[in-house]
C-alpha cells in the first residue's frame, strides 16, 4: 500500500539557475498517473543558483508551503511582507484571492527547498504570508507539525487547508509512527538519509504515497530528515 517515488523517476526542469524535479504533474512535466495526491498538488524539489530566483509572479486560492532544506529564500509579495527564511525554517503563503510574489536566493551558495501545494477548503479568502523556524532538535525522534489547517495545532503556522505538514529527524535505528485517516492522503519525501516504511526502502528525495486506512512505521536507516503532509 506504500507507492513509491524514485528520485530519478520525477520529472526533471533544468533552468541553469533553477535545476527542479516534480512528484507531480507541473509546468512542462505532465503524466496523468501523477496529477497530485488528494489535496496536495504540487511538491517539488528546487536547487536555485546563488543570487539568483524567482521574480515576481501570480498566485490565486492556493496554500504554498516552502520547506528550506539548506541555504536560505527571501520572500517578497506586493502585500508588503517581506522576509528570510533559512534551512530547517518553514514559510506559508495562502494565495487567497490573488497575491504577487518574488523568491530569491540571495545567499552566495545554492538554496535547496521543497515547495509544497495544497489545495484550500474553499476559494478565496484575504492573501497572508508567514514563516517560522522550527529546531531540528524539538524533532528529534518525533514527529512535530509545521503548517496546519487545524485549530488545535496552535504552534505551527496556519493554512486554510484540512492538512498537516510534519517534520521529524531521526538518528539510524530510530522509528516514529504516522497514522493516515481513513479517506486521508499522506506523502512523504526524504530531505535527506535513508529509512524503510513498513520495510519498504525510501531513500533521499524519494517520495513515497501513503493510503487512508493505514499506520505505518518509519525506521531510519540512516540518520534521517523528513517531511509529511497528511491531507485530505
Amino acid at each position: 500500500m506504500i507507492d513509491t517515488r524514485k528520485f530519478e523517476t520525477l520529472g526533471h526542469a533544468d533552468h541553469g539557475w533553477l535545476n527542479a524535479r516534480h512528484h507531480f504533474s507541473f509546468a512542462n512535466y505532465y503524466d496523468p498517473a501523477r496529477m497530485g495526491w488528494g489535496s496536495i498538488r504540487v511538491w517539488n524539489d528546487d536547487e536555485i543558483a546563488a543570487n539568483s530566483g524567482f521574480p515576481a509572479h501570480p498566485h490565486k486560492d492556493m496554500e504554498i508551503i516552502t520547506y528550506v532544506r539548506s541555504g536560505a529564500i527571501t520572500h517578497q509579495d506586493d502585500l508588503g511582507n517581506k522576509g528570510r527564511t533559512q534551512a530547517g525554517d518553514v514559510q506559508v503563503m495562502s494565495a487567497g484571492t490573488g497575491v504577487r510574489h518574488a523568491e530569491y536566493n540571495l545567499e552566495p551558495e545554492t538554496t535547496r527547498i521543497f515547495q509544497i501545494w495544497i489545495l484550500p477548503r474553499e476559494a478565496g479568502g484575504q492573501p497572508s504570508w508567514g514563516a517560522k523556524p522550527f529546531p531540528k532538535g524539538d524533532r528529534s525522534g518525533r514527529f512535530v507539525t509545521l503548517a496546519s489547517g487545524f485549530a488545535e495545532d496552535d504552534d505551527a503556522l496556519p493554512i486554510r487547508a484540512d492538512a498537516r505538514v510534519l517534520g521529524a529527524t531521526l538518528k539510524a535505528g530510530e522509528s516514529v509512527q504516522h497514522a493516515v485517516g481513513d479517506g486521508r492522503h499522506a506523502y512523504l519525501v526524504l530531505a535527506d538519509g535513508a529509512v524503510e516504511i513498513d520495510g519498504v526502502q525510501v531513500n533521499a528525495r524519494d517520495g513515497a504515497a501513503l493510503r487512508g486506512g493505514e499506520t505505518v512505521t518509519i525506521t531510519a536507516i540512516q540518520d534521517a530528515e523528513i517531511v509529511l503532509v497528511d491531507a485530505e
